[in-house]
């Protein structure tokens, strides 16, 4: 199975389980680093006060057990469950419309306007059209163009 089908996979049972302990499942990634493979998710809360360790922790517990069940990944990996961080990625269409107002950074699979980084703030998304604001202009960009959006507010 391709490491976006073992994230597909995964997500579908995933996203009920965190969101049913109270969090936001904002991603999920199993990349390879070093030799070794890692399942790593982040999260997020509305609480005011973020995510501590034992949201981490009441999080990772409840991921393992499941993950056990259903078994998706052959190979060995360590779990890790986190934060979005300051830098968080926009990926699901709600986020554009929860963040609409902020600050983003967008980058592109190839040049855009003959930039592979644009920075602006971000307006929405209206048929999977990410509308930002850059200089003054709004300027409507294809999803299907961009490899990553992030919050760029700090």
């Amino acid at each position: 199975m391709s490491k976006k089908n073992i994230e597909l996979t995964i997500e579908e049972f995933a996203s009920p389980l965190v969101e049913g302990l109270g969090y936001e499942l904002v991603d999920i990634e199993f990349i390879k680093e070093s030799g070794e493979w890692y399942l790593r998710f982040y999260i997020d809360s509305d609480n005011s006060d973020g995510i501590n360790i034992d949201d981490c922790t009441t999080v990772s517990r409840a991921l393992s057990a499941k993950l056990d069940e259903v078994d998706p990944i052959e190979e060995s990996y360590y779990l890790e469950v986190s934060s979005p961080g300051l830098d968080r990625p926009l990926k699901k269409d709600t986020d554009f419309i929860k963040y609409s107002g902020k600050k983003i950074k967008i980058k592109f699979y190839k040049p855009f306007m003959e930039k592979k980084v644009m920075e602006g703030i971000l307006k929405g998304l209206v048929e999977s059209k990410i509308i930002v604001t850059v200089n003054n202009t709004d300027i409507e960009i294809d999803k299907d163009i961009v490899a990553s959006v992030r919050l760029n507010d700090f």
